[in-house]
């Protein structure tokens, strides 16, 4: 079963719970409509599910209301930023608004923003980047209990650590690869335990290293009190992208790498390494608009593929789904919509 709630609705009451949580108002507002603009996406796996865990974390102490971003490196085109346990749905943007002044000044911006918390969405912030007409490229690393396993473990031991890329397209809507490196994110698997649903082959491996379809095993502990892992989509190849993220988002941004036994704090801490281009500064500005778009009609002109209606490209569906869930609402399982319901209750809110 699910709930069907229109998206207008479901800020309200993730905004009031946030409120009660200590955050301001305006914070609030900001970080419930980054929630549902994902679930909007189509990716509810960094919706309004990642409420509970937000209100458990700030209880904890590690996720810190009406928190900025930190200057602590500004070299013009270089800025290192210190997301201080913030939301990362407000330092991210924060820090996202610096680097895109800068790329629009100077051409370009490199910058490194550790310590946030769980910044959800990476593609909104390429969108962001693409609505300036910049490029934009992001490696993020994922401070938690690790759910990851490397290419031939048989445990996690790294987080799901995104890769996002962005580009704009003229006259068109941009190009945005996000993805996680794991053959699927793990919230994905929280919605499907949720749903009582069973996932394909080559996902997941149970608490002693086997396959498994079960969801819940990276979910919730197993009778030993292990958790299973996900494994990394390409094989070797997203293991060493998955690496890269570690290194580039986690220790060249100072924010810290995972290397220490499993624990039950419920916070999630983002390290991200930022790079963002102004074609329009390269010189290249014209033959970049001419060769991308000659590039995506030809793509287009394939011929869909047995199960396939149209050659899509990154971003296309989470469009799509916008315009759906914005009109139709936005399908919440029982049992997620419950934990929210709880987690009202835990700091006074009553959801209905």
């Amino acid at each position: 079963m699910a709930l069907q709630i229109q998206a207008a609705r479901l800020r309200t009451h993730v905004a009031r719970i946030l409120v009660a949580a200590g955050s301001s108002t305006t914070e609030a507002q900001q970080v419930a409509a980054n929630l549902v603009l994902a679930n909007l996406s189509g990716h509810d796996s960094h919706g309004v599910g990642m409420v509970p865990r937000y209100v458990d974390a700030v209880a904890e102490g590690g996720l810190k209301p009406n928190t900025g971003v930190k200057v602590q490196v500004d070299i013009g085109t270089l800025l290192s930023l210190d997301g201080q346990g913030g939301y990362g749905q407000i330092v991210g943007v924060q820090a996202m608004e610096m680097g895109i002044a800068r790329a629009k000044q100077h051409g370009s911006c490199i910058f490194t923003l550790a310590h946030a918390h769980h910044l959800g969405r990476i593609g909104h912030f390429a969108e962001m980047a693409t609505a300036q007409g910049l490029v934009a490229m992001h490696f993020v690393n994922v401070l938690s209990r690790p759910v990851v396993a490397p290419w031939g473990g048989g445990d996690g031991r790294f987080g799901t650590n995104p890769c996002c890329i962005g580009v704009p397209l003229a006259g068109a809507e941009p190009f945005v690869l996000d993805f996680a490196t794991s053959r699927v994110a793990q919230g994905k698997m929280r919605v499907a335990h949720n749903k009582g649903e069973r996932v394909p082959p080559g996902y997941l491996i149970d608490e002693q290293g086997r396959p498994t379809d079960d969801p819940g095993v990276v979910v919730v502990p197993q009778p030993n009190g292990l958790f299973g892992a996900l494994m990394t989509f390409g094989e070797h190849k997203g293991y060493g992208m998955a690496v890269a993220c570690e290194l580039l988002g986690g220790a060249l941004t100072g924010g810290g790498t995972w290397h220490r036994p499993a624990d039950t704090a419920r916070s999630v801490f983002n390290g991200m390494l930022t790079v963002l281009i102004d074609p329009a500064r390269l010189g290249t500005q014209a033959s970049f608009e001419a060769e991308a778009k000659a590039f995506v009609d030809w793509l287009r002109q394939s011929p869909p593929g047995a199960g396939f209606d149209v050659v899509q490209i990154a971003g296309e569906p989470e469009r799509r789904a916008r315009a759906t869930r914005e009109r139709d609402g936005i399908q919440i399982d029982d049992a997620t919509w419950a934990e929210i319901v709880q987690t009202g209750q835990k700091v006074g809110v009553t959801v209905s």
